[in-house]
């Protein structure tokens, strides 16, 4: 099973390099390997007419970020990974205290 990585990751700050959504930038909500797209914080939104039904009864009009594929985007900045952090190195006086 080949794993293919990518030069972004969700989370990220990234900014829209190509296409029409260029100069835009955002958080990476999503990414998808299969298809090497990406969905970013508020650029290429698209509006999806829903009929009417319980939940909404006058029908409704939803919308979402669209996907973008993963060669049009620049990294602008990592997110900081959690992990364990640094262990505290003391000096031989502060141990002597």
């Amino acid at each position: 099973m080949s794993r293919s990585s990518f030069h972004v990751k969700k989370g990220d700050n990234v900014e829209v390099i190509s296409g029409n959504f260029r100069g835009s930038s955002g958080k990476i909500l999503q990414v998808l390997p299969k298809k090497q797209r990406v969905l970013i914080e508020g650029v290429r939104i698209i509006k999806r007419h829903l009929r009417k039904s319980q939940d909404n009864p006058q029908g409704t009009i939803a919308e979402r970020e669209g996907p973008i594929h993963i060669s049009n985007v620049r990294l602008i900045e990592k997110t900081e990974k959690k992990g364990r952090g640094k262990k505290e190195t003391r000096t031989k006086k502060e141990k002597a205290k």
